[in-house]
């Protein structure tokens, strides 16, 4: 029999003769690899499906005009969304929905009117809860607070009357609500000029509730500033106001992996004639969110790794102090100290494979089951982890292994012959 089939022939022998030893250490294993393993598929995997569902709770990315440029008095244009837009795509994947702002007045009331594309802000704001239907032709969206003021329904009218005069307020601008919940101070521009045009579309006499005539398509509710705001076709602001021009404020949610270098590189082309800024209660939530869980996975991590540390030492040194007559006979008989201490080793790494194995397994069903129950999504099996895992395990078990061993290969063949 050659050396090597004599060394797996021993390595055999003293792992079937004494399997509840066997059994403690791979236990060990097994139960540090199904923690770390379980907790690294959760963490790898639900902050990715977290980000790609906080992304549907609006935008995480804001352009809008430079107020002392020229696109500040006429807004964003085609060409420069359709650039803006190029830039954000490439850094990952985009949804992204255009407004245009008017001051407009509801029985001698001011109010905000934003003129959108529908789809692009259904697609970008999924967690708004619409009460009827989508603005068309003819028709508006009213957030709630607008409905409640004005006792609106669905199916109802509304008149809307536009005043040059207030969009001409502050060097033609005026004001429109934050999307953080509060006014952030941008503006949008109003028509260039303050005359009277015919059909309510302009008036001069603060009590004229005169005006354009829409019926209430749906009501809208989020919680938020956008509850305040009525929402229109892009065109019927166009026909509103008299006037076309570009837009306000592009919402973006971006899957980039670094959104601050994608601002930056933003308003660093400064030929644009834009400002790119983060949505803070979109990205602070995701990043609060995402760090928790990562720190509960290293602090778990640490804990199960020592206990790991610990079960798999134990039992060797158990094995090692069972062994002890064994070992110093065979190094009375020629055996090495290196030859004993890869033996350990070796058999150390197989507990560890094997434990690796079952834990990473088990650890795979713990992910799924606390996904589907805690965080209620799915999770994939993740085959790279999956080799980390078993590997690791055997590295753990092997350097636990370590003090045992030395001691076992200092065992001194005369001390223990004498003994017997």
């Amino acid at each position: 029999m050659t050396n090597t089939g004599m060394f797996f022939r021993m390595l055999l022998s003293a792992v079937f003769r004494r399997r509840s030893r066997a059994v403690m250490a791979v236990v060990a294993s097994l139960v540090g690899a199904a923690t770390l393993s379980c907790l690294a598929m959760i963490c790898i995997a639900v902050p990715q499906q977290m980000n790609q569902e906080m992304r549907a709770y609006g935008a995480n990315l804001i352009v809008t005009p430079l107020a002392d440029s020229e696109n500040g008095k006429s807004g964003i244009d085609d060409a420069m969304v359709e650039h803006t837009t190029e830039m954000v795509s490439a850094k990952g994947s985009e949804k992204h929905a255009t407004y245009r702002y008017e001051n407009v007045r509801v029985n001698a009331a001011p109010y905000v009117m934003a003129g959108v594309n529908p789809a692009q802000v259904r697609n970008l704001n999924h967690h708004w809860v619409v009460d009827g239907s989508w603005p068309s032709a003819g028709k508006v969206l009213v957030g709630r607070d607008v409905a409640d003021a004005m006792g609106l329904k669905v199916g109802g009218s509304i008149t809307i009357g536009y005043r040059a005069s207030d969009n001409a307020a502050s060097s033609g601008q005026a004001s429109q609500p934050g999307t953080d919940g509060t006014s952030d101070g941008q503006t949008s521009s109003g028509s260039t000029g303050a005359q009277q045009t015919q059909n309510g579309h302009v008036s001069s006499d603060i009590m004229d509730t005169s005006g354009t005539e829409f019926r209430v398509a749906g009501i809208v509710d989020t919680g938020g500033s956008e509850d305040s705001i009525i929402y229109a076709l892009a065109g019927d602001v166009d026909k509103l106001t008299g006037s076309t021009r570009g837009v306000d404020v592009i919402e973006y949610s971006s899957g980039a992996s670094d959104l601050t270098a994608l601002v930056n590189s933003i308003n660093d082309m400064t030929s644009m004639h834009v400002k790119a800024q983060q949505v803070t209660k979109i990205t602070a939530s995701d990043t609060r969110v995402i760090t928790m869980l990562q720190t509960l996975f290293w602090i778990v991590s640490l804990v199960v790794l020592v206990f790991t540390l610990v079960g798999v030492g134990t039992t060797i040194s158990s094995i090692v102090s069972q062994r002890r007559n064994e070992i110093g006979l065979r190094k009375a008989l020629g055996a090495s100290s290196h030859a004993i201490g890869v033996e350990f080793y070796v058999e150390s790494a197989v507990y560890g494979l094997l434990g690796g194995l079952l834990g990473t397994a088990t650890g795979y069903g713990m992910a799924r089951w606390l996904c589907a129950t805690v965080f209620e999504r799915s999770i994939g099996f993740n085959w790279w982890l999956a080799v980390v895992s078993v590997v690791f395990s055997a590295l753990v078990a092997v350097v636990a292994s370590i003090p045992p061993v030395h001691r076992a290969t200092r065992i001194d063949p005369a001390v223990v012959l004498r003994e017997e």
